[in-house]
């Protein structure tokens, strides 16, 4: 890679990595928003997450399957790091003059290893289908139609994103009906997000590739 596509690349798995890592560490805080009339209760995780999908579509577009599943791998080993983190420092015995005591940083944090798990079985299946479902709608249309296959991809892999979170963090707790109304307003929120961040990743899939130098035909 030139210097340029190196840089760029590193931007872009830092972006991911980063969004991914505080996803799931506010993920355990609800909140609920009104859309078009239809009011959605959502975890705070969905704020940076879709920016996740965003990222691996760039990736693909750019430097290919290969690269953006490595990226994928390692957000996977960051998630992994952060529960080990986690796990240790909620362990460790806070002073009694500290700003934040056991029983706080545990209420924050206890339930971040059950999410984060959750969030990386759901994350890593649903990011490396994302990423087949981009080349091959790629490859289907000859490299036109960018719309296509970002927007393609990315819903197909949320909803079995939101399916699979849902279902490994509710299952047993919630009932289905209620599984299936959080998996719908998850999946529903994230493809809204998707369409219209589509301006945005046709701006970024037709300059970027000027930037580092690489030219490709899309339509």
């Amino acid at each position: 890679m030139t210097p340029r596509e190196e840089r760029l690349y590193l931007i872009l798995a830092a972006l991911f990595t980063g969004s991914l890592v505080v996803a799931n560490l506010i993920a355990n805080k609800f909140f609920h928003i009104e859309l078009f009339g239809k009011v959605f209760i959502l975890s705070a995780g969905v704020i940076p997450y879709p920016l996740t999908f965003l990222v691996t579509d760039l990736l693909s577009e750019l430097y290919g399957k290969a690269r953006a599943n490595m990226v994928v791998i390692g957000g996977l080993i960051a998630s992994l790091l952060v529960i080990a983190t986690l796990a240790i420092a909620d362990i460790m015995p806070a002073i009694d003059d500290s700003v934040v005591n056991d029983d706080i940083f545990h209420t924050v944090f206890g339930n971040s290893y059950r999410v984060i798990g959750a969030s990386m079985a759901a994350y890593l299946v649903a990011q490396l289908i994302d990423i087949k479902i981009f080349h091959f709608w790629k490859k289907l249309t000859s490299g036109k139609h960018l719309w296509l296959r970002n927007n393609g991809s990315t819903i197909v892999s949320q909803l079995v994103d939101s399916t699979l979170v849902v279902w490994v963090l509710f299952a047993g707790t919630w009932t289905p009906a209620e599984m299936s109304v959080a998996i719908f307003d998850l999946w529903l929120f994230k493809s809204m997000v998707a369409l219209i961040d589509t301006p945005l990743f046709y701006l970024s899939a037709n300059y970027l590739p000027k930037w580092i130098g690489k030219e490709n035909d899309r339509a």
